[in-house]
Protein backbone atom coordinates (compact mmCIF):
# COMPACT_ATOMS: atom_id res chain seq x y z
CA UNK A 1 0.00 0.00 0.00
CA UNK A 2 1.48 3.05 -0.75
CA UNK A 3 1.17 5.74 2.05
CA UNK A 4 0.15 9.03 0.74
CA UNK A 5 1.85 12.48 2.48
CA UNK A 6 0.39 15.20 2.69
CA UNK A 7 2.06 19.05 2.98
CA UNK A 8 1.80 18.90 6.78
CA UNK A 9 4.56 16.11 6.16
CA UNK A 10 6.77 18.73 4.71
CA UNK A 11 8.35 21.51 7.09
CA UNK A 12 11.93 22.13 6.15
CA UNK A 13 11.59 25.34 4.10
CA UNK A 14 13.13 28.39 6.02
CA UNK A 15 10.05 30.75 6.11
CA UNK A 16 10.39 34.61 7.18
CA UNK A 17 7.19 36.24 8.66
CA UNK A 18 5.87 37.02 5.11
CA UNK A 19 5.82 33.62 3.97
CA UNK A 20 9.16 33.67 1.89
CA UNK A 21 11.56 31.24 2.12
CA UNK A 22 15.24 31.96 2.13
CA UNK A 23 18.38 30.41 0.05
CA UNK A 24 21.48 31.96 -0.26
CA UNK A 25 20.45 35.30 1.05
CA UNK A 26 17.39 35.79 -1.45
CA UNK A 27 13.94 35.75 -0.59
CA UNK A 28 11.83 34.24 -2.85
CA UNK A 29 7.49 34.79 -2.00
CA UNK A 30 4.90 32.62 -2.81
CA UNK A 31 4.26 32.52 -6.81
CA UNK A 32 7.30 34.19 -7.68
CA UNK A 33 10.06 32.68 -9.82
CA UNK A 34 14.18 33.40 -9.74
CA UNK A 35 17.33 32.14 -10.85
CA UNK A 36 19.79 31.92 -8.27
CA UNK A 37 23.30 31.64 -8.49
CA UNK A 38 26.02 30.83 -5.88
CA UNK A 39 29.39 30.62 -6.32
CA UNK A 40 31.69 27.55 -5.94
CA UNK A 41 35.18 28.75 -6.22
CA UNK A 42 37.24 30.10 -9.86
CA UNK A 43 38.50 28.53 -12.84
CA UNK A 44 42.47 28.88 -13.26
CA UNK A 45 41.76 32.31 -14.98
CA UNK A 46 39.91 33.49 -12.16
CA UNK A 47 36.89 33.53 -13.75
CA UNK A 48 33.75 33.06 -10.46
CA UNK A 49 32.17 29.49 -11.49
CA UNK A 50 28.58 30.05 -10.47
CA UNK A 51 26.16 27.45 -10.26
CA UNK A 52 22.29 28.19 -11.26
CA UNK A 53 19.21 27.32 -8.79
CA UNK A 54 16.21 27.26 -10.73
CA UNK A 55 13.12 28.72 -8.03
CA UNK A 56 9.62 28.35 -8.82
CA UNK A 57 7.03 28.72 -6.04
CA UNK A 58 3.13 28.15 -6.38
CA UNK A 59 0.70 30.59 -4.34
CA UNK A 60 -0.48 27.43 -3.21
CA UNK A 61 0.90 26.05 0.03
CA UNK A 62 2.87 22.25 -0.28
CA UNK A 63 5.93 20.30 -0.25
CA UNK A 64 9.54 21.73 -1.86
CA UNK A 65 10.83 19.19 -4.24
CA UNK A 66 14.46 19.60 -5.98
CA UNK A 67 15.07 18.05 -9.26
CA UNK A 68 19.13 17.97 -9.32
CA UNK A 69 21.89 16.52 -11.57
CA UNK A 70 25.18 16.81 -12.57
CA UNK A 71 27.15 15.71 -9.00
CA UNK A 72 29.91 14.25 -12.02
CA UNK A 73 30.71 16.43 -14.76
CA UNK A 74 30.27 13.08 -17.44
CA UNK A 75 26.73 12.51 -16.23
CA UNK A 76 24.91 14.18 -19.50
CA UNK A 77 22.05 12.37 -19.19
CA UNK A 78 20.83 13.77 -16.15
CA UNK A 79 21.52 16.80 -17.32
CA UNK A 80 19.07 16.86 -19.39
CA UNK A 81 16.10 15.16 -17.68
CA UNK A 82 16.41 18.57 -15.71
CA UNK A 83 16.70 20.33 -18.86
CA UNK A 84 13.84 19.33 -19.90
CA UNK A 85 11.98 19.57 -16.38
CA UNK A 86 12.54 23.29 -16.77
CA UNK A 87 12.17 23.77 -20.56
CA UNK A 88 8.95 22.00 -20.78
CA UNK A 89 7.46 24.15 -17.87
CA UNK A 90 7.59 20.91 -15.36
CA UNK A 91 8.94 22.74 -12.81
CA UNK A 92 5.94 25.20 -12.21
CA UNK A 93 3.72 23.39 -9.55
CA UNK A 94 0.43 23.95 -8.62
CA UNK A 95 1.21 23.97 -4.93
CA UNK A 96 4.46 24.02 -2.96
CA UNK A 97 7.94 24.66 -4.80
CA UNK A 98 9.77 23.13 -7.08
CA UNK A 99 13.70 23.80 -7.03
CA UNK A 100 15.81 22.72 -9.93
CA UNK A 101 19.94 22.23 -10.25
CA UNK A 102 20.27 20.93 -13.99
CA UNK A 103 24.55 20.86 -13.35
CA UNK A 104 25.88 20.81 -9.22
CA UNK A 105 29.33 19.79 -10.71
CA UNK A 106 29.88 22.65 -12.79
CA UNK A 107 33.57 22.82 -12.29
CA UNK A 108 33.86 19.31 -13.69
CA UNK A 109 31.62 20.32 -16.59
CA UNK A 110 33.64 22.54 -17.57
CA UNK A 111 36.53 20.53 -17.58
CA UNK A 112 34.60 17.87 -19.54
CA UNK A 113 35.42 15.08 -16.38
CA UNK A 114 33.93 13.44 -13.73
CA UNK A 115 35.99 14.60 -10.59
CA UNK A 116 37.18 18.00 -9.88
CA UNK A 117 40.69 19.06 -11.20
CA UNK A 118 42.31 17.66 -8.11
CA UNK A 119 41.06 14.20 -8.75
CA UNK A 120 38.58 14.36 -6.00
CA UNK A 121 34.80 12.61 -6.32
CA UNK A 122 32.70 15.41 -4.97
CA UNK A 123 29.80 12.45 -4.61
CA UNK A 124 32.49 10.70 -1.33
CA UNK A 125 33.20 14.15 -0.12
CA UNK A 126 29.70 14.89 1.85
CA UNK A 127 28.88 16.24 4.25
CA UNK A 128 32.49 18.35 3.73
CA UNK A 129 34.04 21.02 5.31
CA UNK A 130 34.60 24.94 4.76
CA UNK A 131 38.16 24.88 5.54
CA UNK A 132 38.95 21.98 3.36
CA UNK A 133 39.56 20.81 -0.50
CA UNK A 134 37.18 22.29 -3.29
CA UNK A 135 35.43 19.03 -2.96
CA UNK A 136 34.75 19.13 0.64
CA UNK A 137 33.90 22.99 0.51
CA UNK A 138 31.65 22.61 -2.43
CA UNK A 139 29.77 19.53 0.07
CA UNK A 140 29.73 21.36 2.43
CA UNK A 141 27.89 24.24 0.92
CA UNK A 142 25.41 22.26 -0.57
CA UNK A 143 24.99 20.40 3.25
CA UNK A 144 24.29 23.90 5.16
CA UNK A 145 22.58 25.58 2.07
CA UNK A 146 20.69 23.35 0.09
CA UNK A 147 19.54 20.32 1.68
CA UNK A 148 17.79 21.73 5.16
CA UNK A 149 15.70 23.79 2.67
CA UNK A 150 14.03 20.14 0.73
CA UNK A 151 11.04 17.82 1.47
CA UNK A 152 12.08 15.75 -1.12
CA UNK A 153 15.19 15.42 -3.93
CA UNK A 154 15.24 13.01 -7.31
CA UNK A 155 18.89 13.27 -8.00
CA UNK A 156 19.63 11.76 -12.00
CA UNK A 157 23.42 10.05 -12.26
CA UNK A 158 24.36 7.57 -15.56
CA UNK A 159 26.53 5.15 -14.95
CA UNK A 160 30.44 5.14 -15.16
CA UNK A 161 32.35 5.06 -19.01
CA UNK A 162 31.26 2.78 -21.37
CA UNK A 163 28.79 1.49 -18.63
CA UNK A 164 24.98 2.03 -19.66
CA UNK A 165 22.69 1.85 -16.59
CA UNK A 166 19.25 0.63 -16.68
CA UNK A 167 16.76 2.97 -16.04
CA UNK A 168 16.52 2.51 -12.15
CA UNK A 169 15.21 4.30 -8.45
CA UNK A 170 17.95 3.20 -5.83
CA UNK A 171 16.69 2.86 -2.02
CA UNK A 172 17.94 1.66 0.82
CA UNK A 173 16.10 -1.42 1.91
CA UNK A 174 15.38 -0.59 5.63
CA UNK A 175 13.48 3.25 3.91
CA UNK A 176 10.09 1.51 3.34
CA UNK A 177 8.70 5.35 2.49
CA UNK A 178 11.38 5.43 -0.16
CA UNK A 179 10.36 2.50 -1.49
CA UNK A 180 7.08 3.46 -1.56
CA UNK A 181 8.13 6.88 -3.96
CA UNK A 182 10.15 4.99 -6.09
CA UNK A 183 7.04 2.82 -6.91
CA UNK A 184 5.47 5.72 -7.73
CA UNK A 185 8.05 6.80 -9.82
CA UNK A 186 7.68 3.55 -11.40
CA UNK A 187 11.25 3.62 -13.42
CA UNK A 188 11.58 0.29 -14.76
CA UNK A 189 14.02 -1.62 -11.87
CA UNK A 190 14.21 -0.45 -8.13
CA UNK A 191 17.02 -1.69 -6.72
CA UNK A 192 17.95 -2.38 -3.12
CA UNK A 193 21.82 -0.33 -2.38
CA UNK A 194 22.47 0.78 0.77
CA UNK A 195 23.85 4.53 1.60
CA UNK A 196 27.49 5.01 0.97
CA UNK A 197 29.69 6.91 3.23
CA UNK A 198 30.57 10.62 2.04
CA UNK A 199 27.28 10.21 -0.42
CA UNK A 200 24.97 13.21 -1.41
CA UNK A 201 22.07 10.69 -0.48
CA UNK A 202 23.57 9.40 2.80
CA UNK A 203 24.43 12.79 3.62
CA UNK A 204 20.39 13.72 2.94
CA UNK A 205 19.28 10.60 4.77
CA UNK A 206 21.17 11.46 8.05
CA UNK A 207 19.37 15.30 7.67
CA UNK A 208 16.26 13.65 7.24
CA UNK A 209 15.75 14.59 3.52
CA UNK A 210 14.08 11.93 1.31
CA UNK A 211 16.43 11.46 -1.97
CA UNK A 212 15.86 9.24 -4.71
CA UNK A 213 18.86 7.90 -6.55
CA UNK A 214 17.88 7.89 -9.90
CA UNK A 215 20.41 6.13 -12.43
CA UNK A 216 20.12 5.51 -16.28
CA UNK A 217 22.27 5.72 -19.20
CA UNK A 218 25.89 6.38 -19.71
CA UNK A 219 28.58 8.97 -19.35
CA UNK A 220 29.11 11.19 -22.23
CA UNK A 221 25.61 10.10 -23.69
CA UNK A 222 22.46 11.53 -24.14
CA UNK A 223 19.50 8.48 -24.35
CA UNK A 224 16.38 9.83 -25.37
CA UNK A 225 14.54 6.65 -23.56
CA UNK A 226 16.22 7.26 -20.38
CA UNK A 227 15.17 10.88 -20.49
CA UNK A 228 11.75 10.38 -20.88
CA UNK A 229 11.70 7.32 -18.67
CA UNK A 230 13.05 10.08 -15.61
CA UNK A 231 10.77 13.48 -16.96
CA UNK A 232 7.65 10.54 -16.79
CA UNK A 233 8.72 9.69 -13.30
CA UNK A 234 9.18 13.30 -12.16
CA UNK A 235 5.70 14.05 -13.29
CA UNK A 236 3.95 10.84 -11.71
CA UNK A 237 6.03 12.17 -8.37
CA UNK A 238 4.76 15.71 -8.86
CA UNK A 239 0.60 14.53 -9.57
CA UNK A 240 1.40 12.19 -6.21
CA UNK A 241 1.31 15.72 -4.29
CA UNK A 242 -0.52 17.33 -6.38
CA UNK A 243 2.11 19.78 -7.98
CA UNK A 244 1.32 18.49 -11.64
CA UNK A 245 -0.15 20.98 -14.00
CA UNK A 246 -3.20 19.66 -15.77
CA UNK A 247 -1.85 20.27 -19.09
CA UNK A 248 0.96 17.59 -18.03
CA UNK A 249 0.00 14.22 -19.07
CA UNK A 250 1.13 10.93 -17.40
CA UNK A 251 0.70 8.25 -19.68
CA UNK A 252 0.65 4.44 -18.51
CA UNK A 253 4.11 3.15 -19.18
CA UNK A 254 4.74 0.61 -21.22
CA UNK A 255 6.79 -1.41 -18.96
CA UNK A 256 6.32 -3.19 -15.13
CA UNK A 257 8.57 -2.05 -12.49
CA UNK A 258 10.75 -5.00 -10.98
CA UNK A 259 12.49 -4.98 -7.72
CA UNK A 260 16.10 -5.89 -7.58
CA UNK A 261 17.23 -7.01 -4.11
CA UNK A 262 20.42 -7.96 -4.53
CA UNK A 263 22.92 -7.33 -7.78
CA UNK A 264 26.57 -8.83 -8.73
CA UNK A 265 29.46 -8.17 -11.75
CA UNK A 266 29.61 -10.50 -14.10
CA UNK A 267 33.47 -10.57 -15.40
CA UNK A 268 35.19 -11.62 -18.25
CA UNK A 269 38.22 -13.76 -17.70
CA UNK A 270 39.78 -12.48 -20.70
CA UNK A 271 41.16 -9.53 -23.10
CA UNK A 272 40.56 -8.39 -26.33
CA UNK A 273 37.59 -7.27 -28.38
CA UNK A 274 34.61 -7.21 -27.21
CA UNK A 275 31.36 -8.03 -28.17
CA UNK A 276 27.85 -7.83 -27.09
CA UNK A 277 24.24 -9.92 -27.90
CA UNK A 278 21.91 -8.30 -25.86
CA UNK A 279 20.77 -4.89 -24.67
CA UNK A 280 20.36 -3.46 -20.68
CA UNK A 281 17.11 -4.46 -18.93
CA UNK A 282 16.63 -7.78 -21.55
CA UNK A 283 16.43 -11.14 -18.87
CA UNK A 284 18.11 -13.41 -19.77
CA UNK A 285 18.43 -17.53 -18.78
CA UNK A 286 21.47 -19.63 -17.33
CA UNK A 287 23.68 -20.34 -20.56
CA UNK A 288 22.64 -18.02 -23.08
CA UNK A 289 25.72 -16.28 -24.50
CA UNK A 290 25.90 -12.73 -23.77
CA UNK A 291 29.03 -11.48 -25.34
CA UNK A 292 32.07 -12.42 -27.40
CA UNK A 293 35.41 -11.62 -26.56
CA UNK A 294 38.07 -12.38 -29.17
CA UNK A 295 41.78 -11.59 -30.39
CA UNK A 296 42.01 -8.95 -32.82
CA UNK A 297 44.02 -11.11 -34.83
CA UNK A 298 41.37 -13.83 -35.83
CA UNK A 299 43.00 -16.65 -33.89
CA UNK A 300 40.55 -17.18 -30.75
CA UNK A 301 37.12 -16.20 -29.26
CA UNK A 302 35.59 -16.49 -26.22
CA UNK A 303 31.77 -16.80 -25.66
CA UNK A 304 30.55 -15.17 -22.22
CA UNK A 305 27.57 -16.81 -21.18
CA UNK A 306 24.56 -16.19 -18.01
CA UNK A 307 25.57 -17.87 -14.96
CA UNK A 308 21.85 -17.82 -13.70
CA UNK A 309 18.25 -16.25 -14.76
CA UNK A 310 18.80 -12.63 -14.18
CA UNK A 311 18.19 -9.15 -15.85
CA UNK A 312 20.61 -7.47 -17.28
CA UNK A 313 21.15 -4.14 -14.92
CA UNK A 314 23.96 -2.58 -16.61
CA UNK A 315 26.41 -3.72 -20.02
CA UNK A 316 29.68 -2.55 -20.89
CA UNK A 317 29.99 -0.81 -24.11
CA UNK A 318 33.58 -1.12 -24.64
CA UNK A 319 34.64 -2.42 -27.45
CA UNK A 320 38.05 -3.24 -25.99
CA UNK A 321 38.08 -5.36 -22.10
CA UNK A 322 41.04 -6.73 -20.17
CA UNK A 323 40.40 -9.70 -18.16
CA UNK A 324 39.02 -8.69 -14.57
CA UNK A 325 36.44 -6.32 -16.34
CA UNK A 326 33.51 -5.87 -15.26
CA UNK A 327 30.59 -6.75 -18.33
CA UNK A 328 27.55 -6.86 -16.61
CA UNK A 329 25.98 -6.37 -13.59
CA UNK A 330 23.19 -8.38 -13.12
CA UNK A 331 20.52 -9.08 -10.76
CA UNK A 332 18.29 -11.30 -8.67
CA UNK A 333 14.88 -10.68 -8.91
CA UNK A 334 12.35 -10.51 -5.92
Amino acid sequence: MIVSLTPQDFSKMEYTDNNGIKLFSNIIYPGEEKMLEFTVGQLHTMTPIKIPIYVNRSKNPGPTIMFSAGMHGDEINGIDIVREIISKNINKPKCGTIICIPIFNLLSFYNQARDLPDGRDLNRAFPGSNAGSLASMLANKITKEIIPNIDLIIDFHTGGDKRFNAAQIRVDPKRIELFELAQIFNAPFTVYSKNIDGTFRETCDKNGVKILLFEGGMSWDINDEITNIGIEGVKRILKHYNMLQEKHQTPNPTYTNKVIEKTSWLRTKYSGLFKTYVNVGDYVTKGQKLATCYDPYGQKEFDIVAQNNCYLINVNKNATVYSGDAVFNVSKIK
